[in-house]
């Protein structure tokens, strides 16, 4: 069956090779062209402005063509960075087949998805599928990975399983991202300003100063202020109260102030040391602090087709805002203050972080250093419902706001070699260790259950913080090899497999109030933040859960030049990505003191696996002025890991429990075409493609009210396109014009699924966004001025939806029209 897919593949890859080329010299593309000025020196071939150049990847933890590279791995180089403008790593998904990157509801976090896996959900101790490196570091947070890429000089994104040299739980793929290095010998700076709509302020700069021969330090600065696009404006009631309130029958709007600004700052010092010509270390401190505003949703109840929700009965319709019916203007943010809460002061994100990487070559080969800290603290208010009735006292009802709160100790260390024999073999091999903690605490505020049920005996239900504790203690280590033969000079063999261990030891206790954190009931604890009521803090009904995975993981391919401008490949990998924790276990669940149920309940989900088949060809044609590569791929996924909200009842009252199973297989297949071509001189077009075609083999999980496996992959849009051309031309000796434009399309695909009810389930539309840029510039690009816009069409799509157990539905929009005027500064001179 494999192979007659593969055939299929093969030749559904050629007849849309067959149909694509003649149509432009292609329209699909991404095999980024790579930036003379961070490529070595071996990969250019030429000055011929019409002639593509090479591109040079590490995907195989050395360099190497790409056009001769086995693996399906696509590269965004600094050139392409500088003339998108990409507001961050998300905006670089639009050049990659199959890829792409939305955000987590309610959250500035990332959501990336490939092959038919992607990342949905916040928790804490869930592990992406997309696996996201800078520096070879393993960022581990989702709420971090949308990185500023003012100072990178190359983006790689290898699709499917990375089960050899990228081992670290990656069934969908891994993004790696190279930051550039201090040059020695070189005093340089780069500077570029933006302004634009909703009060946008960006500023960048990196400077390179040389100390002597042997020593260069680069310092990279950012900072990003906005408004925010949406509105506070949702409109509400009458409150319908089953039990006396003084929200009972308010109605109105909220005060339609901006909503979502950011306020981002980031820093990076490096310090690069070469004493002799085989020698290098990179050392790094990485600074972020992230103070935006709370992310803003949109109670989107109204487009719920099934029973009615639960937020609808008690707050009446939440209506849209007579003044517009513009989605954007319709959010709701209570920012309350109290009750630990604190939206009022935004989220809260600090990342601290040392690195240092070392290289010291051999005659034989050579020996890489990668070794990390990194400490990240965040703390991220919401209105989780997109409500915020007000009192008649002006006192905001928190139908349910939280603030999840945790800390994370990252520490990391890999050695490898790569050997350079001279012959028909060489390999890589070494070994990885991670180790990370993480401590988690969510406050929220249940103000919906003041309309529902009696007060508290020490205060209301809207007034009064429920506390969830846990934390995470976990080890992986791994060692590694994957070897490569020339057979013959055209025909080569690649083999690799790595063993993992991973280990994790959960702690958690149920949901309290504050005066039970000793186990008693004591009205005289007090604390000031969520996370002081810490597990570690408050060991009462405490209990650990201890996990561990024992994994082989391998790959295969088999590589084959036809002729200089033409390579094939086939290649076998099988990934797979460790057992995770529920940080919700113990929210509502009725334990009591039955602390072995509870141990059982907070088990985590097995691990999950993919076997990843795929065959393609590389091609360079026309005298080097058109570069076409397809790919098609085959992957099996078991046990995937799944997060649900089931609807249950706690005290006669509806409620929901977040549940984290394996709970199905699937299957994924597909095709990606990637090209760039030189149509003339000055014009270039790069265009991507990418088709899958995915469904679930089989799905169960408790209390399901339909056949689950009847609804599509989460996050799989079955096809995705990007169209994006450059025309430069000189205006004089000294200046030159350039005008961009691209138009990026993703289809429809579901964003979170229901367990009850189809009806439920949310999907993010489809889309087509078009940005365009005018760019003058000093020939040698010293300085420039770029008129950019995105989204010129003001299209209104979810970027991220979710429906929770039938209590609410509410969604994340994308940013509308958006214009901008940048200014860009480039100096380098010999020191």
């Amino acid at each position: 069956m494999m192979s007659s897919y593969l055939r299929r593949s093969t030749a559904a890859c050629a007849l849309v090779a067959s149909a694509l080329a003649p149509a432009f010299l292609p329209t699909a593309a991404l095999a980024a062209e790579a930036d003379p000025a961070a490529a070595p020196q071996s990969a250019q071939t030429g000055n011929d402005e019409d002639r593509l150049n090479d591109i040079v990847v590490t995907a195989t933890r050395r360099d190497s063509n790409l056009q001769s590279t086995p693996i399906a791995v696509s590269a965004v180089d600094s050139r392409l960075i500088r003339q998108a403008s990409p507001r961050d790593l998300g905006d670089l998904a639009a050049f990659v087949p199959n890829f792409s990157a939305n955000t987590i509801t309610n959250f500035n976090a990332a959501s990336f998805a490939m092959r038919g896996v992607g990342q949905t959900s916040i928790i804490v101790y869930f592990e992406p599928p997309v696996a996201v490196l800078v520096d070879d570091f393993v960022v581990p947070s989702v709420q971090t990975q949308l990185l500023d890429v003012f100072d990178v000089s190359q983006v790689e994104v290898l699709r499917g399983p990375q089960g050899t040299l990228f081992g670290k739980n990656t069934t969908g793929g891994a993004v790696t991202v190279r930051t550039k290095r201090p040059e020695l010998g070189t005093i340089g700076v780069d500077a570029r300003a933006e302004v634009g709509s909703f009060a946008t302020k960006r500023f960048q700069t990196a400077l390179n100063v040389p100390i002597g021969d042997t020593l260069a330090l680069r310092f990279v600065g950012g900072a990003e202020k906005s408004d925010g696009f949406y509105r506070n404006g949702a409109c509400y009631g009458p409150v319908t109260a089953f039990v006396a309130s003084k929200f009972a029958g308010r109605s109105g709007c909220l005060d339609g102030r901006t909503a979502g600004g950011k306020d981002v700052v980031n820093f990076r010092a490096k310090m690069l040391w070469e004493p002799n010509s085989r020698v290098q270390l990179l050392a790094q401190y990485e600074f972020l602090r992230d103070r935006s505003e709370t992310v803003p949703s949109v109670n989107e109840n109204y487009l719920y087709t099934g029973t009615t929700p639960f937020l609808t009965n008690l707050l009446g319709t939440i209506r849209r805002n007579p003044a517009s019916s513009d989605p954007l203007h319709n959010a709701a943010v209570t920012y309350k203050q109290d009750g630990l809460i604190k939206m009022a002061d935004g989220q809260r994100i600090s990342v601290d972080g040392i690195y240092l990487n070392g290289d010291v070559d051999f005659d034989f080969g050579r020996l890489t250093s990668v070794t990390g800290w990194r400490y990240q603290r965040s703390r991220i208010p919401n209105s989780y419902a997109g409500a915020a009735p007000i009192a008649a006292d002006g006192q905001p009802l928190s139908f349910f706001d939280a603030t999840r709160d945790d800390n994370r100790k990252t520490f990391q260390q890999e050695l490898r070699f790569a050997t350079k024999l001279n012959g028909p073999f060489d390999a890589v091999f070494g070994a990885f260790y991670q180790r990370e903690t993480v401590d988690f605490c969510v406050a929220q505020i249940l103000g919906f259950l003041d309309l529902t049920s009696g007060p508290l005996p020490f205060g209301n239900w809207n007034d009064t913080p429920y506390i969830l504790c846990n934390a995470q203690k976990s080890r992986s280590r791994a060692a590694f090899a994957e070897g490569t033969y020339k057979i013959t000079p055209e025909l080569t063999l690649t083999l690799g497999a790595r063993y993992t261990w991973e280990n994790k030891s959960w702690f958690g206790r149920q949901q309290v109030f504050i005066p039970a954190l000793k186990g008693g009931f004591d009205p005289s604890i007090r604390i000031s933040n969520a996370l002081d009521a810490s597990v570690f803090n408050y060991p009462a009904g405490v209990v650990q859960v201890d996990d561990s995975a024992r994994r082989a993981t391998w790959r295969a391919s088999l590589g084959y030049q036809v002729t200089p401008d033409v390579f094939a490949y086939a290649t076998y990998s099988r990934g797979f990505k460790s057992g995770g924790f529920n940080d919700q276990i113990g929210g509502f669940a009725p334990f009591g003191n039955d602390l072995n149920a509870f141990r059982t309940a907070a088990r985590a989900t097995r691990p999950e696996t993919a076997d990843s088949f795929e065959a393609g060809v590389k091609t360079e044609l026309f005298d080097r002025r058109l570069r076409f590569n397809l790919t098609g791929f085959y992957v099996k996924y078991k046990d995937l890991q799944k997060q649900l909200n089931v609807p249950l009842v706690v005290n006669g009252q509806p409620n929901q429990v977040t549940i984290f199973v394996n709970a199905a297989s699937a299957t994924v297949k597909g095709i990606e075409a990637e090209a760039t071509a030189r149509l003339f001189r000055g014009f270039s077009l790069r265009g991507v493609l990418g088709f899958q075609d995915s469904g679930y083999d089989t799905y169960t999980a408790p209390t399901a009210g339909y056949n689950l496996a009847s609804a599509p992959l989460d996050r799989a849009p079955r096809w995705q396109w990007t169209i994006d051309g450059t025309y430069e031309t000189a205006l004089s000796s000294n200046f030159k014009f350039v005008a961009n434009a691209s138009a990026a399309h993703t289809s429809r695909n579901l964003n979170t699924q229901a367990i009850d009810d189809p009806l439920g389930n949310t999907f993010l539309n489809a889309r087509t966004l078009v940005n365009a840029s005018l760019t003058i510039a000093q020939a040698e690009d010293q300085y420039y001025v770029r008129v950019l816009g995105r989204n010129l069409t003001d299209q209104r799509y979810r970027i991220a939806s979710q429906n929770v157990a039938g209590l609410w539905l509410n969604s994340n929009f994308g940013a509308p029209r958006y214009f901008g005027v940048e200014l860009g500064l480039r100096f380098r001179g010999a020191n």
